[in-house]
């Protein structure tokens, strides 16, 4: 856990020594209000392009991340040694502080370049795809590879007819818990400047402006929620067989 940890004192620590600008608060704003609705119906469209963003950045690291972690467990499932090789670099990059990692980055990426918050972020979903994805594959009954072997399927018809959708409750699982996992760390981003809702929230932070970290913090939380409550919702949807059998059995 300490890539995640590091990164979210990361984004506090700067900010606490941070003067505060009274100066820049709204005119008007009661400061021992915690929203100040005017303002957030003046400035719905910033925080609906706040949120968009967040989403969208969400979005391609966990889709990079299945697209990295699921070839590399379907070679390493069967050889125990590049399985443990998988396993350790997935999770010695998952200790890698994203404010190191952003650093290192950006005299190649570039400051305010996407690429130098999806490298971090996919490399953190790794260690939870990966573990999972074995997992899954793991938990295939012998009973079915047996039956698959006896009605002469190949390995690849194997793979795709018996063995995916028998791992994919668990896949998703990881699916699941990569991406709301993501949605908290795509705030840190904000540190060069991708963090959509974390932009919220560090400008709050730097203006003593509760309504925006407050908006930004809510937004964030329930992304998260109605994130993962859809991909449960595919997951039981793709393994409609599982309730099936569980019924009939």
């Amino acid at each position: 856990m300490l890539g995640p940890l590091t990164s979210a004192a990361s984004l506090v620590v700067p900010h606490a020594a941070t003067p505060v600008n009274r100066a820049a608060q709204p005119r008007g704003y009661d400061g021992d209000a915690w929203v100040d609705w005017s303002w957030v119906g003046d400035h719905r469209d910033d925080i609906i392009d706040a949120l968009r963003s967040h989403a969208s950045v969400t979005l391609q690291v966990v889709l990079i991340g299945v697209l990295v972690a699921l070839p590399a467990a379907l070679v390493a499932v069967h050889r125990p040694w590049l399985r443990g090789a998988l396993l350790t670099v997935s999770g010695v990059l998952y200790t890698i502080p994203s404010l190191a990692a952003f650093a290192l980055l950006i005299p190649y990426t570039g400051l305010t370049s996407r690429a130098t918050v999806l490298i971090p972020l996919v490399s953190y979903t790794l260690v939870i795809l990966v573990r999972n994805i074995l997992a899954g594959f793991d938990g295939v009954p012998a009973a079915a590879l047996d039956a698959a072997e006896a009605m002469g399927y190949s390995r690849r018809q194997r793979l795709l007819r018996v063995e995916l959708p028998l791992a994919l409750p668990t896949i998703m699982a990881g699916v699941r818990l990569a991406a709301v996992s993501t949605i908290g760390l795509v705030t840190v981003a904000a540190i060069v400047g991708q963090g959509g809702l974390g932009m919220l929230i560090r400008d709050g932070l730097e203006r003593d402006f509760r309504t925006l970290t407050v908006v930004g913090s809510v937004l964030a939380l329930l992304l998260a929620v109605v994130v993962d409550v859809l991909l449960a919702a595919l997951s039981r949807r793709l393994s409609r067989w599982n309730r099936v059998g569980a019924v009939r059995g």
